[in-house]
């Protein structure tokens, strides 16, 4: 399940560059869920560990990617800490259902992001509710964003 908490959140790591630049390994970016955002998210190929093809930067390091590419594959490699999430476009709302669905993952918000029109299980942590909706989250988040 997807657990939501919106708003300051103290344990939350906030800096996912930073955190990322600092703790990434090499295994993170080839592996399999990790290509496919990369390729679906920044429209770029792994071609190795070291080296992601960008149709708009040429190769770059896994430095280079954008900002909500290194928080999902941190949400993903590092299960037992929560990152703020707001790095995030929409686009990678779908990938947290995704890794949710086989999961428990906990992220930060500190903006609504859109699911979606169709339905999901998230639990917004600051009132232990559960919603299944877009139409469920706004008015839930909004109180906190």
């Amino acid at each position: 399940m997807l657990h939501i908490y919106y708003g300051p959140m103290e344990e939350a790591i906030y800096n996912t560059d930073v955190y990322f630049r600092n703790t990434y390994e090499d295994s993170w970016i080839t592996d399999p869920l990790s290509r496919a955002m990369i390729t679906d998210v920044d429209s770029s190929t792994v071609i190795s560990s070291g080296i992601i093809e960008s149709p708009v930067l040429g190769k770059i390091s896994p430095l280079q990617l954008s900002g909500g590419v290194k928080t999902l594959i941190l949400v993903s490699q590092v299960p037992d800490k929560v990152f703020n999430a707001s790095t995030c476009g929409d686009n990678c709302a779908k990938w947290f259902l995704k890794m949710a669905e086989t999961k428990d993952i906990t992220i930060n918000l500190r903006h609504l992001m859109d699911f979606g029109k169709g339905s999901f299980t998230i639990e917004i942590l600051n009132t232990h509710s559960i919603v299944h909706t877009m139409e469920e989250l706004v008015p839930a988040a909004g109180l906190y964003v």
